[in-house]
């Protein structure tokens, strides 16, 4: 017997025309070669019935049973099971390629190599049976629980950030809520320091003449309802109304305060009093 080492393609023409008895290749079962030989009359699939037995012994093969009709259903071929031996195709990367591209591949190669055939059910290839190379960390946690989470509702970036850096981010989201309190809040707060100057004002107006109180007053009034009117416009939380109804109680007070002090510094109304008479 004697072996020659031949392109596919020149193999192919060498057995179809009788110059070979025999051709082993290892190609997909969609290759186009493949398909031309098995509806060629004058060849057919070599029926390895030790199949199992080299798969056991040599590791990088695999046995495979191509179904009875699977070819050509109409016709019936092939007519019976046939047993075939197959290499496995390995998935090898080097150690030190990043878990995140490490993802990529083995996703990549789902969606290429993942459909149907005639030798796989869906999403078999790729898989982690391997007895040649260790399986990597992030391909056991791929093949164990699928992509990440992250990766199929943020984009690829920011997913894989947050994936790596989860054991940072933990502690920094005990301190986001009262950050966003804050925020919120501080949305009123703001508006204390204007009512505070109001005040101020307030008082240091108190001792004016009546002409000069009186316009004050009205300033201050106007200063007020400026703040309101600011403050109406605030948009906040259900949770947190009740703030924007603190400052407005607070405001309502300032405003007491002042028509207070207005009644005070204003003359007094009636008739003049009559000497008392003797």
């Amino acid at each position: 017997m004697e072996l020659l080492d031949k392109a596919t393609v020149l193999g192919v023409v060498d057995l179809v025309e009788g110059r070979i008895d025999a051709l082993v290749m290892v190609s997909a079962a969609e290759a186009s070669l493949v398909r031309y030989l098995l509806h060629t009359p004058s060849t057919h699939l070599f029926n390895v019935r030790q199949a199992e037995a080299y798969a056991r012994r040599l590791p990088f093969l695999r046995a495979l049973k191509l179904p009875r009709s699977v070819v050509d259903l109409a016709a019936d071929e092939p007519p019976l099971d046939v047993q075939l031996v197959a290499a496995t195709a390995s998935l090898v990367v080097r150690e030190d390629l990043h878990p995140a591209l490490v993802q990529l591949l083995l996703q990549g190669a789902r969606q290429a190599y993942g459909d149907a055939g005639w030798f796989s059910r869906s999403c078999e290839f790729p898989n982690p049976v391997s007895a040649e190379f260790p399986l990597s960390p992030e391909a056991e946690r791929f093949y164990r629980s699928g992509p990440p989470w992250l990766q199929r509702c943020l984009p690829f970036w920011l997913a894989n950030f947050i994936d790596r850096m989860w054991i940072v981010l933990l502690p920094l989201s005990r301190l986001l809520p009262p950050l966003i309190e804050l925020r919120v809040r501080s949305r009123v707060f703001c508006w204390y320091a204007n009512l505070r100057a109001v005040e101020r004002d307030i008082a240091r107006e108190a001792g004016a003449p009546s002409a000069n109180a009186s316009a004050a007053a009205v300033a201050r009034h106007r200063d007020l309802d400026r703040i309101e009117a600011q403050v109406e416009r605030v948009g906040l939380p259900l949770a947190y109304a009740h703030e924007v109804y603190a400052l407005r109680g607070h405001i309502h007070l300032v405003r007491k305060r002042l028509a207070g002090m207005s009644v005070a510094d204003s003359p007094e109304e009636g008739p003049s009093a009559s000497p008392p008479r003797t």
